[in-house]
């Protein structure tokens, strides 16, 4: 069995504030193979890295991301001193050190991530396969296979793996991205024998972590890196 892939939800939410370049620094430093990280569309098309389609639970404003300019977003605050980063800071900070998981929260951020990515393989020698996109939104999923087949793409569910696997086979998924309660040993070994690969979220709890890798995933996506 090749090495189980360690990927930092939201950067290493365990120890740092989620989806702040601090929190993604504290993923590095842990030596994660990668990050996974959320994105929505300011008001001014900017791809903003953010879980909630409102900045109200993580900073110390309130208002809709797609409500709010680039310039309006980077005056609140995380934790009282982190700034709310782009997608493009990010990349810059990870600059090839690791794969990097985007999930689309908002369709409308779909062809802006595509054109980011296209940007740094084409400009600055990164290649597709650092990137992974993924989603609950199966339009947006279907809108990346469309406009680029060559990016990775994963399908998030966290109910239903017959229906996730199907429209993986039906896009040509790199993997499934189930809720690991999902999971068996058995069903993880059927959808990796149909060519696709499986990176469970979020597991958190020593034992759950030890369980899942006992069914030889391929990557586990958690708030505490070191704990892989």
């Amino acid at each position: 069995m090749t090495k189980i892939l360690n990927i930092g939800h939201r950067g290493a939410k365990g120890y740092e504030p989620e989806n702040t370049l601090i929190s993604f620094q504290k993923a590095l430093d842990m030596q994660v193979d990668g990050i996974e990280l959320d994105v929505h569309l300011s008001a001014d098309g900017e791809i903003i890295v953010i879980h909630d389609e409102t900045i109200d639970r993580t900073t110390n404003g309130k208002g809709f991301v797609n409500a709010l300019s680039l310039r309006e977003l980077k005056v609140f605050r995380i934790n009282g001193e982190h700034t709310i980063p782009t997608l493009k800071e990010v990349f810059d900070l990870v600059n090839q050190d690791c794969l990097i998981n985007i999930e689309l929260k908002s369709y409308d951020a779909t062809e802006k991530v595509i054109l980011l990515i296209e940007k740094y393989v084409t400009k600055k020698g990164w290649k597709y396969d650092q990137f992974l996109v993924s989603s609950f939104d199966w339009n947006a999923l279907q809108q990346v296979a469309f406009l680029n087949d060559k990016i990775p793409i994963g399908v998030l569910t966290e109910t239903n793996l017959d229906l996730a696997l199907a429209f993986a086979k039906f896009i040509q998924a790199k993997s499934i991205h189930p809720h690991f309660h999902l999971l068996t040993k058995e069903n993880t070994a059927q959808i990796q024998q149909k060519g696709l690969q499986v990176f469970p979220w979020t597991i958190n709890e020593v034992e759950d972590i030890q369980k899942i890798k006992t069914f030889n995933v391929n990557g586990i996506i958690t708030d505490f890196p070191n704990r892989i």
